[in-house]
């Protein structure tokens, strides 16, 4: 498939009373037409900021690209002015913000909100871009269209909000639609029925997509690749079975292993020991080294680069190095490689019937 979104070697610093903080450092990633990609990791990792920043709506103030680029079907972004990005942003490329009544202007209908993208970027009359408002609304799930359309934010409940802030983002038929933790502020019920609806409204308009999240669950519905950003740089990337069945790095050991499920106590849930690191002066070698028990002497003095893994599937970790001792990772790790080599076998072997 082809590369809609290119981002190379971006860094990105915030200038602070502290210092710099060199919050993304040397992240590499693509998008497919068509794919939705997921990045994940702890608060603080760089997942919004790397986003963000392919939106163009960084602070001024305090924040600057120091090298890189973020190519848009060949364009790259970082190097256009506000005045051209206006005119991709919320055409081209949209954003579904985490909170849905922070994304909503309380003074404005919810009908006129959907109509601005319209107005701007389309080109339509007011009588057809309400039309289309009405077909968005259905689209997304909110009933009585005609009435809704002439209410305000605080008339709709969390869930019925999303749905709104997903039909402003969707209304110009975006090329890449960016979601920002989309469901946190949502209970799980409502959760699954955004989710369900981001996957059904993919198929209808042919969009690609990057979800943010720190929630591993999640990603398990939606995601076709899967990116792990740790310290502002990618560790992991690779198909979802590959992340979730066969994890390579150390701090995705940690993710995986810190998600509860139906039969884990109290007691059990793990807990990734420490905190991430200090951005204002980061550390010499691979940033998860102090809170990795699989540390090696090297992890403390190089960064390690990412080693291949399969054609999809890479990981920046010293464990990787052809020299490196061999690490048995958590007995639930070994469970889910154990069960990764069975599809695998399973894949080969009906691959091998059918030729």
């Amino acid at each position: 498939m082809e590369n809609i979104l290119e981002v190379k070697d971006l860094h990105i610093s915030f200038h602070t009373f502290g210092g710099e903080v060199k919050a993304i450092r040397g992240v590499n990633f693509n998008l497919k037409k068509g794919e939705t990609l997921a990045i994940v990791g702890e608060s603080g990792s760089g997942k919004s900021v790397t986003t963000k920043s392919i939106m163009k709506l960084l602070p001024k103030s305090n924040s600057e690209i120091k090298q890189g680029q973020i190519l848009f079907n060949g364009k790259d972004l970082v190097q256009l002015s506000d005045k051209k990005m206006q005119k991709i942003r919320g055409k081209d490329i949209s954003m579904i913000f985490q909170d849905p009544m922070t994304s909503l202007n309380p003074t404005m209908t919810v009908g006129k909100q959907i109509m601005e993208p319209l107005l701007k970027h389309q080109n339509l009359s007011k009588s057809e871009a309400k039309k289309r408002v009405m077909e968005l609304l259905k689209l997304v799930g909110i009933p009585n269209p005609e009435v809704r359309f002439k209410q305000y934010p605080h008339q709709f409940s969390g869930g019925m909000r999303q749905r709104v802030v997903i039909a402003i983002a969707l209304a110009c038929n975006p090329k890449i639609l960016i979601a920002d933790e989309p469901t946190t502020a949502l209970d799980v019920t409502i959760q699954a029925q955004i989710l369900e609806l981001m996957k059904t409204l993919q198929k209808k308009i042919d969009t690609s997509i990057i979800f943010i999240t720190h929630d591993l669950g999640v990603v398990a519905n939606v995601a076709d690749r899967v990116a792990v950003m740790y310290g502002g740089r990618i560790v992991e990337i690779g198909d979802v079975d590959e992340i979730f069945y066969n994890p390579q790095h150390p701090y995705t050991w940690g993710l995986l292993s810190s998600m509860p499920s139906l039969d884990t106590s109290d007691e059990e849930l793990y807990a990734i020991p420490g905190t991430p690191p200090d951005l204002l002066n980061p550390p010499k070698g691979d940033a998860f080294a102090p809170r990795n028990q699989y540390a090696l002497k090297i992890d403390l003095e190089k960064e390690p680069p990412l080693f291949k893994v399969s054609d999809t599937h890479y990981a920046a970790t010293w464990l990787l190095h052809p020299n490196a001792p061999k690490v048995e990772p958590p007995p639930s790790i070994q469970e889910r490689q154990a069960e990764f080599a069975k599809m695998k076998q399973v894949s080969l072997s009906k691959g091998g019937e059918t030729k």
